[in-house]
């Protein structure tokens, strides 16, 4: 059983017919995800991508039976569509979306407390359990089945640590880019938790960036369990000035806090073994994997 993403997921997407969402859906059904339908206000009872499209995300869920939601849904729009989701309770929602408003994120969390549904997102790259199926807009082609969880908060080097991971032949069990900004649905930590209780995955690998506190959350948790899954992590942005936004809402330090050196110790003194580049990371989980027996 992978963590999200199983082959009984049946996925609408929300802003199927634009661009984006035309684009990402052809490569996600050509994967091998279950997509059934999609959702765009004002198009219902048409067929895209031969696939029923909808003007609710009530109405698709209730004739198509789906259990998960990719938004490709415009900045000013993500919020509501995210909203719309969760009150259709919706299991589960990634939201790719980038440059959401702060304050209509904060709306969205407020929308999750006490309900059923997971977000992942917004601006993430989505998920992708090898084999099985995708959500999302992460690259495929390096990836292999495996036992390896990933949990990113830096799109750019996801790719790059799933390749790693293939080429020491461990692969992976389920990745997942938990978003960039510093507002946004699941945490690390929330996806360590469930990766610790997947019996397909052997380690997870942790990719951090400067900013924000979900790295030292991530220590915290570590810190009063006892799990026999190694755990290693890549901390990217050592190098980084402070009070400057690197590539995105969630990457920047503040009054000290935030930094990668702050975090690398947080994460050390919990036990968690720090890969020294991205290139490293799948010999150190490797090593680590070896060393437990």
């Amino acid at each position: 059983m992978s963590v999200f993403l199983d082959r009984q997921t049946r996925v609408i997407c929300q802003g199927m017919t634009g661009w984006a969402g035309t684009h990402h859906v052809a490569r996600m059904m050509e994967y091998g995800t279950h997509v059934v339908g999609g959702v765009t206000p004002g198009k219902g009872g048409r067929s895209h991508l031969n696939l029923p499209v909808y003007d609710r995300v009530a109405d698709a869920r209730r004739e198509t039976g789906a259990n998960a939601s990719i938004v490709f849904v415009p900045p000013p729009n993500a919020a509501a569509a995210m909203i719309e989701a969760i009150e259709a309770e919706m299991p589960l929602v990634v939201a790719v979306t980038e440059r959401v408003p702060t304050l209509d994120m904060v709306r969205v969390r407020d929308a999750l407390k006490g309900g059923r549904t997971i977000l992942v997102g917004a601006n993430s790259q989505g998920i992708l359990v090898p084999g099985v199926g995708k959500l999302g807009v992460m690259a495929t082609g390096s990836e292999r089945p495996g036992g390896i969880g990933i949990i990113s908060r830096s799109a750019s080097l996801t790719s790059e640590v799933v390749a790693q991971i293939s080429a020491a032949k461990l692969g992976q069990s389920t990745t997942v880019g938990v978003g960039g900004d510093a507002i946004h649905g699941i945490r690390m930590r929330e996806c360590l938790e469930l990766f610790l209780e997947d019996a397909d995955t052997e380690g997870v690998v942790l990719i951090g960036e400067i900013g924000g506190t979900e790295e030292e959350e991530v220590a915290e948790f570590i810190s009063g369990i006892r799990t026999s899954k190694p755990i290693v992590a890549l901390i990217v942005g050592r190098e980084a000035p402070p009070e400057r936004r690197m590539g995105h809402a969630g990457a920047l330090t503040l009054a000290g806090k935030g930094d990668a050196a702050g975090k690398i110790r947080a994460l050390e003194a919990a036990g968690v073994r720090i890969a020294p580049s991205a290139h490293l990371v799948g010999e150190t989980i490797r090593q680590a994997l070896a060393e437990r027996g």
